[in-house]
């Protein structure tokens, strides 16, 4: 059965990644994890996804524009970010062509690196991060946005298909893991785009989704205990809490944190909520 909510792309067009790609004699780089999105139709339906209209929107790793050019549309100013010196020039010279490209700050810089904070802090709201994030930057991007999470109104992202179940999966699934904890602690998660393989060049081994990130307004701490719990609890999934949570806290610590946190230790990690490991951390804070 098909998936309602899958995109796969359209016929090309003058600014369909190819032809861009063409006209200024460049080509992807598969060391930057580049796929293009070649449909401008389906940029539009993620933009709409990811950017409230009227929004500030940084967008990490610009490419071609093939999000830019329907973000400049929605918002009111967007900051777009790529590292690759060669497309520079080539997103430079079409968004001078565009007439809402003046609105866009083209930046030359690695996504990783750059100063998201002091550039969403200049800003009044609505403000979004949006992205088709490189498949080898996925892990370090995504915690770079949690860590985002009070200076803006929504993130959209671009990424694997696995990746975005895993981020949306619920307690007791097989896809349910620490990735899940920490990004729905931060925030409320949807995946309400997939995208086929096919809707991008060079064409991935892969399908990809879009993940939709707005943050909750009393999200969860990730303290130190948060994190030694969650990475304990999953590091061996068919471990009970009491045999997994043994190798944080002793017997007698362990038996009082999982009573007073309301949490049976023959459990396993993967059936815990996100609320429930907030408390258990809460209470091995105190223990």
């Amino acid at each position: 059965m098909s998936d309602p909510t899958a995109a796969r792309g359209s016929a090309p067009s003058d600014r369909d990644s190819r032809a861009v790609l063409t006209r200024h004699g460049v080509h992807p780089k598969r060391h930057f994890g580049q796929n293009f999105l070649l449909d401008r139709n389906l940029a539009e339906r993620i933009a709409t996804l990811c950017a409230p209209e009227g929004s500030f929107v940084i967008e990490i790793g610009a490419g071609l524009g093939a999000l830019t050019f329907p973000l400049l549309e929605r918002a009111r100013a967007v900051v777009a970010i790529e590292r690759d010196r060669d497309l520079v020039p080539a997103l430079r010279s079409e968004l001078a062509e565009h007439p809402l490209g003046e609105k866009a700050r083209l930046v030359e810089a690695d996504a990783k690196r750059f100063d998201y904070a002091a550039e969403l802090a200049a800003q009044p709201p609505p403000r979004a991060v949006v992205g088709n994030l490189p498949y080898n930057l996925t892990g370090p991007l995504l915690e770079l946005l949690s860590g985002l999470r009070g200076s803006l109104e929504r993130a959209g992202v671009l990424v694997q298909l696995e990746v975005a179940e895993r981020i949306n999966a619920a307690p007791g699934t097989s896809d349910y893991g620490a990735l899940s904890v920490f990004l729905q602690a931060a925030f409320r998660v949807s995946r309400p785009l997939v995208v086929r393989r096919g809707a991008f060049f060079p064409q991935p081994n892969v399908d990809s989704a879009v993940i939709v990130l707005e943050p909750l307004t009393e999200p969860l701490e990730e303290t130190d205990w948060l994190r030694k719990l969650v990475k304990a609890a999953f590091s061996q999934r068919r471990k009970q809490l009491r045999n997994a949570w043994a190798r944080v806290l002793p017997a007698p610590a362990l038996l009082e944190v999982a009573g007073r946190a309301g949490i049976d230790l023959e459990r396993r990690g993967e059936t815990l909520s996100v609320a429930e490991f907030g408390r258990a951390a809460s209470e091995a804070s105190r223990a």
